[in-house]
């Protein structure tokens, strides 16, 4: 269901005395940028872009809801971030027994019972494994703010892509494709770019002062609602290239290398399906393509939402897959990559970053991206 602000955040508050009911625990108190914006329905708080917890913690009892702040951060937070049923318990940030003062409420707040946390302090229990999965199924709600994080990220690398020059270095497109982030209202998570020479030798990186060449790859992590979305385009700087009669290539034999391989992947992603069968999937493709340790010498990505990824793939990750998942995998041949985040529906899955004005084939019935060629 597709609940208002306010619905979604009552449904979260529920679902989290569900879980202080099952672990017979006073309190949950959650300070992670992550789970703070799960809990507030995408709300932020952080001003860093790679702090791991913020300014402001949710609190969440049997028979009350907190936002722990100070006062330099209370006003802008009640009027741009937060909304829903919250109790606000606002300290001044000077305070020097301020750490102790916010213990002390905590654990008043518990009566005696254990707290749970997601960062958990002293006297405080980790978030059991079980519950930190439900996470991962994204109401309807979420779901539709992700789309609009991916359809924004995607036109951002499309924007700095055509923008950009052969005698670029790789930092300038990089800055290129932030500001273009900045201009939609997404934070970059992440943003690796390689040229045509360090392509060659690394499967991803941070971008470094050198010359993009004849061709870059640019992959991106992006944020907003506290969702992520990755993704990851390609482009050559020079014309398509042609068949012997003349008519232009749809898929050059890189990128036809990398969809098939590709598609392997994504053809295991069904619910009911262990997210270790498609690192196995992977495995098996990378060895028939003729790149056997591939998975084993690189990140191919795993189930996304509030992080990325929030659950890596590997050989033993037992996680099961359910529909309304995340998923971003981020393959690699020599000379090709490809990425997109999509949302797992039964045997389907649905393309969040998807760019209809890219260049894209059709591959296993899904709109994949090719490499962009433009003199």
């Amino acid at each position: 269901m597709n609940w208002p602000l306010e619905l979604e955040v009552a449904h979260k508050l529920a679902q989290m005395r569900g879980w202080l009911e099952q672990e017979r625990a006073g309190a949950l108190r959650l300070r992670g940028v992550d789970w703070f914006a799960w809990a507030t329905a995408g709300a932020s708080n952080s001003h860093s872009h790679t702090a791991e917890c913020g300014c402001a913690e949710v609190l969440v009892t049997r028979d009350a809801a907190y936002i722990l702040t100070d006062e330099a951060e209370a006003m802008r937070m009640r009027e741009e971030e937060v909304r829903g049923p919250w109790t606000w318990q606002v300290s001044p940030w000077m305070q020097p027994q301020l750490y102790e003062l916010r213990e002390h409420f905590v654990q008043h707040a518990a009566a005696g019972a254990p707290v749970l946390s997601d960062r958990p302090g002293l006297h405080e229990r980790n978030l059991p494994v079980a519950l930190r999965e439900e996470r991962l199924v994204l109401l309807e709600s979420e779901q539709q703010r992700y789309r609009q994080v991916g359809q924004l990220a995607a036109g951002a690398a499309a924007d700095a892509l055509r923008h950009a020059r052969p005698d670029w270095s790789e930092q300038e497109l990089a800055a290129a494709c932030v500001r273009a982030l900045w201009l939609r209202g997404l934070q970059a998570v992440h943003v690796l770019v390689s040229g045509e020479e360090r392509q060659q030798r690394y499967r991803r990186a941070p971008p470094a002062q050198v010359v993009l060449g004849t061709q870059v790859v640019l992959a991106l992590c992006a944020r907003r609602f506290g969702l992520c979305a990755s993704l990851t385009r390609q482009r050559r700087f020079g014309p398509a290239q042609h068949r012997a009669d003349g008519a232009a290539l749809a898929m050059d034999d890189a990128d036809a290398a990398m969809l098939a391989l590709e598609a392997v992947a994504l053809d295991a992603c069904e619910t009911g399906h262990a997210l270790s069968m498609v690192y196995h999937a992977l495995d098996s493709a990378y060895a028939f393509a003729g790149q056997p340790d591939t998975v084993r010498t690189s990140r191919q990505g795993g189930i996304h939402g509030y992080l990325a990824p929030e659950v890596a793939a590997g050989a033993h990750t037992e996680i099961i897959l359910k529909r309304g998942m995340a998923l971003a995998f981020h393959p690699s041949l020599p000379g090709s990559t490809v990425e997109d985040t999509f949302l797992l529906d039964g045997k389907q899955l649905h393309n969040l970053t998807h760019d209809p004005a890219w260049p894209s084939a059709m591959v296993q019935g899904r709109s994949r991206p090719l490499t962009l060629a433009l003199a």
